[in-house]
């Protein structure tokens, strides 16, 4: 059974600093583009930011570059997610997804309907 499950979700203040984990398993991890997703209450799940398993390529959502970087550890089936100076606006449930790569999926990896699993997401709350 495919698995994928985050941790390290908690509070922090803003201007502080959070790392989560996805750890997966049941599928061919190096096989796979690794993102994180995130959903406010009242708001659409979107995309954060993702990596290629194979040649370690990354790509964020304009609201976390800077702020946010995206690794993984092909060895350990684990994908991470440093996020540094967070915001309010951060505030979410952070999700990892993974999918197969097809023609030129970096144009729409922050799609949630291009997913094939989800983990069941960790909260991160961000106080002002």
């Amino acid at each position: 059974e495919v698995q994928l499950v985050e941790s390290g979700g908690g509070l922090v203040q803003a201007g502080g600093s959070l790392r989560l984990s996805c750890a997966a398993s049941g599928f061919t991890f190096g096989d796979y583009v690794i993102g994180w997703f995130r959903q406010a209450p009242g708001k659409e799940r979107e995309g954060v930011s993702c990596i290629s398993s194979s040649d370690g390529s990354t790509y964020y959502a304009d609201s976390v570059k800077g702020r946010f970087t995206i690794s993984s550890d092909n060895a350990k089936n684990t994908m991470y997610l440093q996020m540094n100076s967070l915001k309010p606006e951060d505030t979410a449930v952070y999700y990892c997804a993974a999918f197969l790569p097809g023609s030129s999926w970096y144009l729409w990896w922050s799609d949630p309907h291009g997913m094939d699993y989800w983990g069941k997401g960790t909260l991160v709350t961000v106080s002002s």
